[in-house]
Formats: C-alpha cells, sequence, structure tokens
C-alpha cells in the first residue's frame, strides 16, 4: 500500500444518504483512508450502525434529519407506492427524500463539528448537505459518485429519463427542448424546494436539478466508474475525476469460506439474477427470471436479500435452480454467463470487472439511466422495463451467451478498470486538497 503522508492525522467525516448503494460504495475507501493515518467517522442511519462499527470507525445517527430508508419510506410516504408516473416519483423523491433532509443533514453536522472538527467531508454525490458545508461551514466537500454521472450537459438529455445521446439533428433539438421542460417545468417543483431551502439559509443557487447542482458544488467530485461507462460530455466539469469502480470493503479473511455449489461444475449455461436490496417485489425481476429457465439446461443462482426466498425455494424446487438469501457475487461472477439485474450501480460495475454481460431491468430510483448506459455501449441488454417477461429475460440471455460482442466489449471495460486504484487515487486527491486548505 502507498502511504499518502499528507492525509495521516486529518480528521474525515463521512456523510451518507442511508441506503446500501450510498453507503456500500464507501466503506472500502473509508477502511483505507484510516490506514492511511486519517481519524475517520461516519454520519449516516442507525440502520447502518453495526456495518460501519465492524470496520471499526464511529458512527454518528441521525438526529434531526428524518431517517427515510429503504425499511422505513413505506412508513413516512405511504403516498409514494401509488405513485407510478416516473416524472412524479422523481419530483416527490427530491423533494422528500433528498431536499428537505439538507436543512437536518446541516443541524447535525454543525453539532458534530463541536466535538469532532472536521478537516473534510467525504459525501455520496447525492447527499444534500454538501452545499452547507462548503458555503457555511466553508470546509472541503467532497463528492463520490456513486451513480452514473448526473451532470448536466448541452450534449445530453436531462438526467433521470434514461435517454441515450441524440443519433441525428433532430434528436438534439429534442434534447434541448426536454432541457429547457425539465427545468422549467417537469421538475419545476422540486427545484423550486431546494432553491428556496438554500435561500433562506444565505446560499445562492441558480434554478438547476438538484444532483446537478451538488456536483457543480462540490469541491471535488470523485465519479465511481471510467469514461468508458459514461457518455461524452464536451462541457464536463473541471472540478470532475474518474477514480475506477468503488466497491464495498472486503477484509482480508482467509478463514472465510468461499461460496459454491457442485451444481457449477454440471452446467455449461449459468446465469446469476439479483432485484438488490431495496426492491422488495419478487414479482418484477426475480420470479419472471426463474420462470424462464426453470427445469432447463440453465443453470440459475438467483440472491434475494432475504425476501421471500423459502417461498421462492417451494415454488422452483428444481435441480437448476439456486435460491439464496445472499452470495458474495465475486465467489460466483467467474462462473456465470450472464448478470439478471434490476440495474444497481454496484452490482453492475462489479459484473463488469469481473467480465459478465448484463441483462437490465430498471427503471425507478435512477436505475434507467445505468441500464440505458449498458444498453447504449452493449455491455448487455437494457430490456428498459422493472417488469420485464419470462420471454423477454430469455431471449436476452439467449442472445448475451450466443453473440459475442457483449461479452468482448465488457472485457474491454474491465481491462480499463484495471488502469485505475480507486483508493489510492482517491487517497491522492484528497490528500492534494487538503495540502491547499
Amino acid at each position: 500500500m502507498i502511504t499518502n503522508k499528507r492525509l495521516a492525522g486529518r480528521k474525515i467525516l463521512f456523510a451518507t444518504v442511508p441506503g446500501e448503494g450510498h453507503v456500500n460504495p464507501l466503506t472500502g475507501l473509508a477502511k483505507h483512508l484510516q490506514q492511511q493515518g486519517c481519524e475517520v467517522r461516519w454520519y449516516t442511519s442507525e440502520r447502518f450502525a453495526e456495518k460501519i462499527r465492524q470496520l471499526d470507525i464511529r458512527h454518528y445517527p441521525f438526529v434531526k434529519a428524518l431517517d427515510a430508508n429503504a425499511e422505513t419510506i413505506g412508513q413516512l410516504y405511504p403516498q409514494r407506492a401509488k405513485i407510478t408516473r416516473l416524472i412524479e416519483k422523481i419530483n416527490f423523491d427530491m423533494i422528500h427524500i433528498f431536499s428537505l433532509r439538507s436543512k437536518e443533514y446541516y443541524e447535525d453536522l454543525q453539532e458534530i463539528y463541536k466535538s469532532f472538527p472536521f478537516d473534510l467531508l467525504v459525501a455520496d454525490s447525492m447527499f444534500t448537505g454538501i452545499p452547507f458545508v462548503k458555503e457555511k461551514m466553508k470546509i472541503p466537500a467532497v463528492a463520490i459518485g456513486i451513480i452514473p454521472l448526473s451532470e448536466k450537459s448541452k450534449d445530453l438529455a436531462p438526467y433521470g429519463l434514461g435517454l441515450t445521446p441524440a443519433n441525428g439533428m433532430i434528436e438534439k433539438f429534442k434534447h434541448a427542448f426536454l432541457r429547457f421542460m425539465s427545468d422549467k417545468i417537469l421538475m419545476k417543483k422540486s427545484i423550486k424546494v431546494y432553491s428556496t431551502i438554500l435561500k433562506q439559509h444565505g446560499i445562492n443557487k441558480e434554478d438547476a436539478p438538484l444532483f446537478d447542482f451538488l456536483l457543480k458544488n462540490a469541491t471535488l467530485v470523485l465519479q465511481s466508474g471510467t469514461p468508458g461507462f459514461e457518455y461524452y460530455r464536451s462541457d464536463i466539469g473541471k472540478n470532475i475525476r474518474f477514480i475506477g469502480p468503488l466497491l464495498p470493503y472486503a477484509a482480508d479473511d482467509d478463514n472465510q469460506p468461499v461460496w459454491f455449489d457442485e451444481r457449477l461444475k454440471n452446467y455449461k449455461k449459468i446465469v446469476l439474477v439479483t432485484q438488490g436490496t431495496v426492491e422488495k417485489d419478487i414479482n418484477k425481476l426475480l420470479v419472471p427470471a426463474l420462470e424462464a429457465f426453470k427445469d432447463t439446461d440453465v443453470l440459475v443462482i438467483a440472491t434475494t436479500a432475504g425476501n421471500s426466498t423459502g417461498a421462492l425455494r417451494e415454488k422452483y424446487p428444481f435441480d437448476n435452480i439456486i435460491i439464496e438469501d445472499f452470495i458474495p457475487f465475486p465467489d460466483v461472477m467467474p462462473f456465470a454467463g450472464a448478470f439478471i439485474t434490476n440495474g444497481g450501480y454496484g452490482g453492475v460495475l462489479l459484473s463488469i470487472q469481473h467480465r459478465l454481460p448484463i441483462v437490465a431491468a430498471g427503471v425507478h430510483e435512477g436505475k434507467n439511466e445505468i441500464c440505458s448506459r449498458v444498453g447504449f455501449f452493449k455491455y448487455g441488454i437494457n430490456l428498459n422495463t422493472e417488469t420485464p417477461t419470462p420471454e423477454q429475460i430469455r431471449d436476452a440471455v439467449t442472445e448475451i451467451l450466443t453473440k459475442d460482442i457483449y461479452a468482448r466489449n465488457v472485457k474491454k471495460l474491465s481491462r480499463e478498470f484495471e488502469l485505475y486504484n480507486p483508493n489510492e487515487l482517491t487517497a491522492g486527491y484528497l490528500g492534494e486538497l487538503l495540502s491547499k486548505n
């Protein structure tokens, strides 16, 4: 490990939105910075307290901030489940899950600073407390991009719609019109809410999309992933750096058993399927995937995150189906030929790292942006739905297993990943930043 002397003794506070996809990618980085001699602490939901304590990092829970996480959001906002229109759901989430929490985060962070005067904030790129730390507390705030780059660009459609780059002048005009519509009409309500909160605290903000503003306002943006998984922008921000795929912390433990099933030796065609830890409705992806391949010559390995595991095993008792609560993906991905997912960013990056083509089926919570990149760059197939049919899944897997373009493209991007050391790159950028402050 390369030691960065500029980091030794520095106090760094991590702050994250209360979701697995916001917390998990930063765990390896937090541990690395701790090993570099930093005093690292972490502010996030009590739901992640034990995970953070296991890293030997002190945890600060939300006090003033409402804890709207995957376990509580249904109780806090029962009306959200009834929202089916994409734009309406985006606006709802922007307001209630992100914007309204910003001032509460600020109150908590001010209290934390009294006993832990941190030199630097490292936050996920959707953490709405970033402007408060940078502008009001005058502390450098680094955003870690844990979703595809959400910066607004004259070259692209508005972020969140899942649209790929324009092909020709007509589409370019359409995307320009959509950018105008998004800012002035479609997302106006949520943009206004956050702008009002910031102005009430003396922070000037142009009427821009929330996640675009957070990136532009951050002292530095360190984007998980590499340029090969991102659309070209001629106007990319000068504060943005790609650092390679940030993946969760994995302890060096030779005693940790490796997951294995003898059936891996018996099948030539193997697929891995997951719908992540947030989505609870197994009928969206797990069930259609199992229906697609039950009692066939394709081995299906499904992870449920503890959702209806027993019921699924009872319904699908076939020899070619393995259903588990959790499987370490690095143990099984080397055996698989396709990864079926609803588009979680961490899982997609891990799949690419293991040179595994993807069948993507996700729309909400920004997953359409991840899935659209999978399809556009031909790292797999984007089904453009979060409720695919068994036939759609079967046809997509068949195409991936029979056409080598997807495996070739994923292999090329995996080699690009290998050129980056995320933790050491990040430590270098942070050391440089702190040396200037």
